[in-house]
């Protein structure tokens, strides 16, 4: 049985010690799960692993053989590979289902100016498919398939060459619950029937349970504790995490709810999947709209902000009638949206925290002719790093460099220095640790208690009921029932959200 073996790992960013001194251990055919707050270090520790980060210091091994991984090319010739979270950034959407499998070998084929033989990359690339036992067209471009298809894809480029570690980030962050199923059964055949050792990063404590054997627990860059998830409870694994004891339950806000903010009637829209949907929202409240991934949440979200056009009805902001043509004239008009994916579209993640944070709000920051004073930038989000608690070194970080909870603050914060009376939220803690979460539903609730009108969209039903007055479900495209937070429970959201009438 192959073992893996990281000692004394260390790595250093400007202004940050990202890795102290780290060990980590495991054996080929084991489920690790490796976890941590936002910023513990979990993601930088596997892009060493992965070849990602060359610029530490330790040792990596495999059974005693002293590893030199300078590329991830050479991760991958050692049988260590990762399946990142962001699947279409690691895809290419033009290309076919096997030639994105096969894209390494396509690389390198072409390096040596071999001729392809699309014949047998087909034939490799469906082999590969079906030691997943997934069925897949394999001439079917990428950019047709859904997300959970795509995950499968890189699975199965991953393991196309003989793997012995496979690491897997967040991968079931975009799934709905029977695709996390199927993944999990992947997983488990990759694991103990085929020897592949998994390391599975999340947040989504109960699947960490459900699917893993053992855990190592990271903090502020240091590896705490490796044990057997037997042994422990979620509690445990929390108050390991973060450092002290951590209550779920949010304190909702308590200023009564006020005036109508918000009034939506029988909207549609272009792609005719969003059908006559009607809502309202109020001064002071949070609005929940529920439902499984695909029943339309993120399309709702972006119609309201006018990214999605619409075909039919229309939108009222204190019973005035607005047209949110674009997210320009939906800033404008005084809406303001964080996307599900972050780093795809809420966040410039090659430009620095400030340049982030006064995006949205130029103008103040500008002087006649459009010249903008950066300094002025950098004294505002300063201020706004502060009071959001984003760890960062400075306000001239890049934002590619932070955690994915402060790189999500980041992109809630860049909305505080606007006029925006409506804010949506998609799926805004994705990808984040309890802690950060804490951090998030604080700073919603503060914006609700200021007067804003709140729109967070969930398919997470705990938080849905943890943090909303009202909630909306969605299946389909439809809206399908209106509930009061406090009278309803997951069963009762779940039952709508499937279909049940």
């Amino acid at each position: 049985m192959t073992t893996l073996d990281m000692k004394d790992i260390s790595i250093e960013f400007p202004g940050v010690k990202a890795l102290q001194n780290v060990d980590f251990s495991m054996n080929a055919g084991e489920i690790r799960a490796l976890i941590g707050a936002n910023g513990a270090g979990k993601s930088t520790l596997m892009k060493v692993l992965s070849g990602a980060y060359t610029h530490y210091t330790g040792k990596v091994s495999l059974d005693d053989q002293l590893l030199d991984i300078q590329s991830p090319r050479d991760a991958k010739d050692y049988g260590i590979d990762i399946v990142y979270q962001e699947v279409d950034t690691a895809l290419i959407p033009y290309l076919d289902v096997a030639e994105n499998i096969m894209l390494d070998e396509m690389v390198n084929n072409m390096s040596g100016k071999a001729l392809v033989s699309w014949k047998n990359l087909h034939l490799k690339a469906e082999e590969t498919l079906a030691r997943l036992n997934v069925q897949i067209d394999t001439r079917k471009r990428v950019n047709q398939l859904s997300l959970a298809e795509k995950q499968l894809v890189l699975i199965a480029r991953a393991i196309v060459h003989e793997r012995k570690f496979l690491i897997l980030d967040e991968p079931t962050a975009p799934l709905s619950n029977r695709e996390t199923i199927e993944l999990f059964r992947i997983v488990r055949e990759l694991s103990h029937n085929q020897g592949l050792g998994i390391i599975f990063i999340s947040h989504r404590l109960p699947e960490l349970f459900e699917i893993c054997e053992t855990i190592s627990i990271m903090k502020d860059g240091k590896m705490i504790t490796t044990e057997s998830l037997a042994n422990m409870t979620q509690q445990q694994v929390i108050e390991l995490m973060l450092g002290k004891r951590f209550n779920e339950e949010h304190q909702k806000h308590q200023v009564p709810i006020g005036e109508t903010l918000l009034k939506i009637n029988k909207l549609s829209d272009e792609a005719q999947f969003l059908q006559n949907i009607s809502l309202e929202v109020r001064q002071h409240e949070i609005v929940g709209i529920a439902g499984l991934v695909g029943a339309g949440k993120t399309e709702l979200c972006k119609a309201i902000f006018g990214e999605n056009p619409l075909k039919d009805g229309q939108i009222y902001l204190r019973d005035k009638i607005v047209r949110n043509t674009s997210p320009t004239h939906a800033v404008r008009n005084g809406f303001a949206l964080v996307p599900e994916e972050r780093r795809k579209e809420g966040v410039l993640v090659d430009e620095p925290v400030y340049a982030n944070l006064t995006a949205a709000s130029l103008k103040k920051f500008s002087l006649p002719f459009a010249i903008l004073k950066p300094e002025r930038e950098r004294e505002r989000a300063r201020k706004i790093i502060t009071s959001l608690g984003i760890k960062t070194p400075s306000e001239n970080q890049k934002v590619s460099l932070l955690s994915g909870g402060n790189q999500q603050k980041v992109a809630v914060g860049k909305w505080l220095l606007t006029d925006a009376e409506i804010l949506i939220f998609d799926e805004p803690t994705k990808g984040v640790d309890i802690g950060a979460k804490g951090d998030i539903f604080d700073l919603i609730t503060s914006l609700a208690e200021e007067g804003k009108g709140i729109i967070y969209a969930s398919s997470e039903l705990n938080e849905i009921l943890n943090i909303t007055d009202r909630i909306y479900v969605m299946y389909d495209g439809e809206i399908v029932k209106e509930l009061l937070t406090k009278d309803t429970n997951e069963e009762e959201i779940l039952f709508y959200s499937t279909g049940g009438r």
